[in-house]
């Protein structure tokens, strides 16, 4: 029965998403950002996210080994 249920719930999600994805794809064209704003690239903190996260986990991998 709880399979069932699991199911159900994940195909109602899933056929909500597919219905709301048009209306959230639709959004009008603002014509990019009003004066006085300023844009952030978000490459450059991804890659010292991702970078940092690495040297981390290499960090951990060489702790589990000494012990």
């Amino acid at each position: 029965m709880k399979k069932h249920t699991n199911y159900t719930i994940l195909l109602v999600m899933a056929f909500s998403f597919l219905f709301l994805a048009g209306d959230a794809l639709a959004q009008p064209d603002t014509g990019g950002p009003g004066p006085g704003t300023v844009t952030v690239p978000v490459d450059g903190g991804a890659s010292l996210l991702l970078a940092a996260g690495a040297a981390y986990g290499l960090r951990r991998l060489r702790q589990r080994r000494k012990a």
